[in-house]
This record gives structure tokens, C-alpha cells and sequence, in this order.
């Protein structure tokens, strides 16, 4: 871990603990829900541990089916294998950077995850409206929390705005899921075509390329002092 520390930027720890602890609230409201739902208490707990991402669970099977050893398809690190660790792991710019990203968020949420949905049995046992906890609404705090520092991008503020603004108005009107299915479309259009959203006139922060150098015109032969053609 030591390693980890020193590898890692403090800005990267900082979103990997943000990220590990939204794990830890959606592992909490996956064990009320559950114990809740009247399944006993130790089936969210196993499944926890046992069965932490299916993301991982695919690799595990493809390397043994590729003749490869359970032991070696373990130490390769696919239980910690997800979609948190591997996003963080590539947002990295070298290999020592994205092993110890890869790891750092694999073992957080290795702890997190099974951590929360134990307690939140625990809470689920005891009380059987979870939904008043408001627990749902966590994981989407926490990422907001983390994308807080991008939106000082006049793009990226623009188009989380525009996407805000289209998931509101619509939600009265439409399924559950379309509102930010039209949202993130939004998002795309903004982000992927910003020569199309630039009002006119207005400067771009790409300096312009300079033309190369013109090569001097050849020089025009005289005729020696004294001679004439």
C-alpha cells in the first residue's frame, strides 16, 4: 500500500476513495434491499465476497478455458477486476501508475463492497423501510462529487446543464431510464461537435499553426563586367 501511495498522485487517492466510498452506499442499500426482499442474511454477505463483478468472473473463465491455471487467473488480480478499477486503471499515463490505479481502487472496493452490504443486512434485518434512508441517492452524490473540478471547463459545464435540464423536463413524461438516455445523447452532441455549439466569432484556445518558411528564389545568373551576350 506504501507503494501505492507513492505511485499515485494525491488527486487520483482522492477519486478512488470518492469512488470506493459511493461502492461502500450501493453495497449498503444492496444489503437492506435484499434482507428486506426476505432473503436471509448471509446470501447477500457470500455473494458480496464470492461474486464481486461480472466483469471479472468473464476473465476468470477465459483464461482457465485457455488451458490456463485457476491459481494463475487468481494472482492476475480478476476478483478485483470492475469497472471502477479498470476505468481508473487507464486514465493513467504509464504502467506503474495504472497497476498501482488498478489495485488501489480493485482492493477499495473489494472492502467496500462487501463491508456495505453486511451493514446494510444488518439494517435491513432491523428496519424493513429501507427506501426512507434515502440510500439511492448516495452514489449519485458522490459522483457528482467527483466530476465537480471538470465542470470549470466552460464545455463540460455547458453540456452537464444542458443534460440536467433535458433530464428534468422530460421525467414527468417519460419511462424511467429514457430521461438520462436523452441526457447523455445531449452530452455526446455537445461534447463530440464543439465547432457546431461556438457562437461566431469566438476565439478557440488552439493556437494556430505557423506556415513554414518560403524557400528564397534561386538567384538570376549575370553576365560577367565586360561582356555582353
Amino acid at each position: 500500500m506504501s507503494s501505492i501511495r507513492r505511485t499515485l498522485e494525491r488527486g487520483v487517492l482522492r477519486d478512488v476513495a470518492l469512488t470506493c466510498l459511493a461502492v461502500f452506499f450501493i453495497g449498503l442499500s444492496y444489503g437492506a434491499v435484499a434482507v428486506a426482499s426476505g432473503f436471509p442474511f448471509w446470501v447477500p454477505a457470500a455473494q458480496s465476497v464470492f461474486v464481486l463483478a461480472g466483469a471479472s468472473e468473464f476473465l476468470f473463465i477465459g483464461i482457465v478455458a485457455a488451458a490456463g491455471s485457476p491459481v494463475a487467473a487468481a494472482l492476475v488480480g480478476t476478483h478485483v477486476m470492475n469497472d471502477e478499477s479498470v476505468v481508473f486503471a487507464l486514465a493513467q499515463d504509464d504502467l506503474p501508475r495504472q497497476r498501482a490505479a488498478y489495485w488501489a481502487c480493485g482492493l477499495g472496493v473489494l472492502i467496500c463492497w462487501p463491508g456495505g452490504a453486511v451493514l446494510g443486512a444488518l439494517i435491513g434485518s432491523a428496519v424493513h423501510d429501507t427506501n426512507s434512508f434515502g440510500l439511492d441517492a448516495m452514489f449519485p452524490a458522490v459522483i457528482l462529487a467527483l466530476i465537480v473540478p471538470d465542470l470549470r471547463d466552460r464545455m463540460t459545464l455547458r453540456a452537464a446543464l444542458a443534460g440536467a435540464a433535458i433530464a428534468l423536463v422530460v421525467t414527468p413524461f417519460l419511462p424511467a431510464g429514457l430521461p438520462v438516455l436523452l441526457a447523455l445523447a445531449a452530452v455526446l452532441l455537445l461534447v463530440l461537435a464543439p465547432d457546431a455549439t461556438r457562437e461566431p466569432g469566438q476565439e478557440t484556445d488552439e493556437q494556430p499553426v505557423p506556415a513554414p518558411p518560403r524557400a528564397a528564389p534561386p538567384a538570376t545568373a549575370t553576365a560577367p563586367p565586360g561582356r555582353s551576350r
